[in-house]
């Protein structure tokens, strides 16, 4: 049975849903202004849920994420700001038991909105290492606004330094590269229909024991994301270039209302 607090996120997911049916028929447009007062438009208590569906459209879990504050950073000069927001993003099971938490900002100066590169890594990546101490350096990905479709995009992720209180023992990374911007498509999910950016790259996860002890990993990935709100669908493909998971913003709740959650719809076996 779910924990009290989920069955709330998904009553308030389909209460969302529906209301989105009615009001957004046509898809956001995929070019807001050239500033950026929040990445993504992520105002204060905006809550987003997305699905995890594996090859067959199967639902495996769920991502959570619900902005807690923002904010606001300078170089060191003071002559460029750029506009942050917090967000506590949690994992769940079907069942709606929690994975893992963690806290992602996100970031966004001038016509470009920037990821946490945390995002990127898989709990399951360190899982050999417990009670060891971990030191996290996440690079940003950016998300310009009014890409050139063919145009190059830099690359981001996430590098994990494991160590005991006496030596270096691994580096855990998990880095997305060679993107690149390939085309426009229309994507509708039960939170709406939006005009996305089309973005393919190569995801490569690794585990580095030593110079000539390397652990590697390399897949294609696909995601679909609009300026407006954000990156609306990711489809990873596996080794052998089959669709092995896709991650689908089911809920999108701007209102500072209920946590958003889509219902499991599955059966019990």
């Amino acid at each position: 049975m779910f924990p009290t607090y989920f069955v709330a996120l998904a009553t308030g997911l389909l209460a969302s849903t529906a209301l989105q049916a009615q009001t957004l028929p046509t898809a956001q447009a995929a070019t807001p202004a050239a500033d950026c007062p929040h990445p993504f438009g992520l105002a204060d208590n905006t809550a987003r849920t997305f699905t995890l569906q594996d090859s067959r459209g199967k639902t495996t879990g769920y991502v959570h994420q619900r902005v807690v504050s923002l904010g606001t950073e300078q170089n060191k000069k003071k002559t460029q700001t750029t506009n942050t927001v917090l967000l506590k993003s949690g994992a769940y099971d079907t069942k709606g038991r929690l994975l893992y938490l963690r806290d992602l900002t996100f970031r966004c100066r001038q016509d470009t909105a920037f990821t946490d590169g945390l995002d990127q890594l898989k709990p399951a990546q360190l899982s050999s290492f417990q009670d060891r101490i971990l030191t996290y350096s996440p690079t940003p990905l950016a998300w310009p606004n009014q890409p050139t479709i063919g145009s190059e995009l830099p690359g981001g992720g996430v590098s994990v330094d494991v160590r005991s209180s006496a030596v270096h023992i691994a580096q855990v990374y998990s880095h997305v590269g060679k993107r690149r911007v390939t085309g426009r498509q229309t994507v509708t999910t039960p939170a709406g229909t939006f005009e996305c950016y089309k973005v393919e790259g190569e995801l490569e996860t690794a585990t580095v024991a030593r110079a000539d002890l390397k652990l590697a990993t390399t897949v294609r990935i696909v995601e679909y994301y609009a300026p407006t709100v954000g990156l609306v669908k990711s489809e990873l493909y596996d080794k052998k270039g089959r669709l092995d998971q896709v991650r689908l913003l089911t809920g999108l709740d701007k209102t500072a209302g209920d946590v958003k959650q889509e219902k499991n719809k599955s059966k019990k076996s």
